[in-house]
């Protein structure tokens, strides 16, 4: 196992390295000029070039990119071009809100979606099954921004239950921390339900027509029994990987979600960040979430080894 981890963790340095170049080279080819941007509308073409100068954007497009990725072997993503402060800097004054966010939604979309997907295979065919169906096609329809001002209208304007925008820290109250993460992270969660529920159903079936299941129904096993101890335990492994892959789904949605509820997280970093072209903060963040999403898959695949015995690295 160990050997496993530490060959999966050294293939993901061409991985990082593919995603880097190809994410410095996007942002090279792109329109617009932070030179431009940071001189202002009435600057000259002496000053916009002096800025460049001064920032290495007139520099050939390799040796910025050699410079750049140097640094980043050495932990270091740069300066931010309008703050003037480290991105990492950056990054983590607005980690935890992004942190909380995800965890949240994922917590509570795991929760909800598991035992939908498995009473809708042990209802298949009933009302119930065709209600969770349902949610599956309306989570992965309906965008998240038109979920979350449909949850800021009925919630908080209608009914004054949650607050509309903001976040609040786990540390000044649990409170005030939930009553800021409810409607960011149903938002965000619905297509994250909608998938998880949609693959459990679907693995459910494929293991409830097995022989060890009529097997054990015949023993005179109770359904509770049958569906978790039995059916469940033998469907998980699609279900992990599905959970695994929904993360980019997560990554995707936050940056929205925040922007949408003004939560001042990474997602919000980075919309500045595009808008003002602030290079460094958006090649930093996306490398950011290429290596999240590459650990969560990597932390995915070590957990088959416990939930079925038969896999082995």
């Amino acid at each position: 196992m160990f050997a496993y981890i530490v060959r999966r963790l050294l293939a993901t340095i061409p991985v990082m390295v593919v995603v880097a170049f190809f994410v410095f080279s996007l942002l090279y080819l792109s329109p617009g000029d932070p030179a431009a941007v940071i001189a202002g509308d009435l600057a000259t073409a002496e000053d916009i070039a002096r800025i460049r100068a001064k920032l290495g954007l007139d520099e050939p497009f390799l040796v910025r990119f050699g410079g750049w990725f140097w640094h980043v072997l050495q932990g270091d993503l740069g300066i931010s071009i309008f703050t003037n402060l480290p991105v990492w800097r950056l990054i983590e004054q607005r980690l935890e809100p992004t942190v909380a966010l995800t965890l949240c939604t994922m917590f509570v979309a795991i929760v909800v979606a598991i035992p939908l997907g498995v009473l809708a295979a042990a209802k298949v065919g009933s009302w119930l099954d065709r209600a969770v169906m349902a949610l599956a096609v309306a989570g992965f329809s309906i965008p998240v921004f038109v979920v979350a001002y449909l949850l800021i209208l009925f919630f908080s304007l209608e009914l004054d239950l949650l607050p509309v925008q903001g976040y609040r820290s786990i540390s000044e109250g649990i409170g005030p921390f939930l009553a800021h993460m409810v409607l960011p992270s149903a938002a965000l969660g619905l297509s994250f339900v909608a998938l998880i529920a949609r693959i459990t159903r679907a693995s459910m079936l494929d293991v409830l027509s097995q022989d060890y299941i009529r097997t054990a129904r015949a023993k005179g096993l109770d359904q509770n029994s049958v569906l978790v101890g039995h059916a469940l335990k033998n469907a998980a492994v699609p279900v992990a990987t599905i959970i695994g892959i929904g993360v980019a789904l997560l990554i995707g949605g936050v940056v929205i979600t925040e922007t949408v509820f003004a939560i001042p997280g990474i997602g919000r970093l980075v919309v500045d960040a595009i808008l003002r072209r602030d290079y460094p903060i958006i090649q930093g963040v996306i490398l950011l979430f290429s290596a999240a999403y590459v650990l969560v898959n990597l932390a995915v695949d070590i957990s088959y080894t416990f939930l079925d015995p038969r896999i082995r690295y």
